[in-house]
């Protein structure tokens, strides 16, 4: 755990961290979250029975393109010369719902987790718009980073109970 918020400066204004002096590694991050829905819903999206058409499709543009702009919209994030984004769709039976993993890579000086959780919350608003029509009970739930690797605070393995 840090030991001091690194967004803080010493009069306790939010600032954007200098990573300026960092060196360029390789980055990666990944997230997950899940969309619970009704068993209803859920045959709808697999069977393409929804009016908004595909779900998943969908979903994975719009969880690329919040990876592509997170720092448009998260104030203190500095823009990052993405490389690759990948969006994972796993149907759960059981619950019923969605689960989401994105992952994001690139070059750089700052690590991509924000850009990752952009990317899967962007894609579980994006199933609750596409199927709200069918089902108003939906919950996202458990949006979290998963891992991360390089930089100087090196590899993070999420540990859930």
């Amino acid at each position: 755990m840090a030991e001091k918020l690194t967004h803080i400066n010493s009069r306790g204004k939010a600032e954007m961290v200098d990573v300026g002096e960092k060196q360029v590694s390789r980055r990666e991050a990944s997230a997950s979250g899940i969309v619970r829905m009704s068993g209803k819903t859920l045959d709808l999206i697999s069977n393409y029975g929804l009016p908004k058409g595909d779900v998943f499709g969908t979903a994975r543009i719009a969880g690329i393109q919040a990876a592509k702009k997170t720092s448009g919209i998260i104030p203190l994030c500095h823009p990052l010369q993405i490389e690759k984004v990948s969006l994972d769709f796993e149907i759960l039976d059981r619950e019923p719902g969605v689960k989401i993993t994105a992952s994001v890579y690139c070059t750089g000086k700052t690590g991509v987790e924000m850009e990752a959780l952009s990317a899967v919350s962007a894609a579980a608003l994006t199933i609750y718009d596409m199927c709200k029509s069918a089902d108003k009970e939906m919950t996202i739930t458990d949006i979290m980073l998963q891992s991360k690797k390089g930089g100087r605070s090196g590899n993070y393995i999420s540990n859930p109970e």
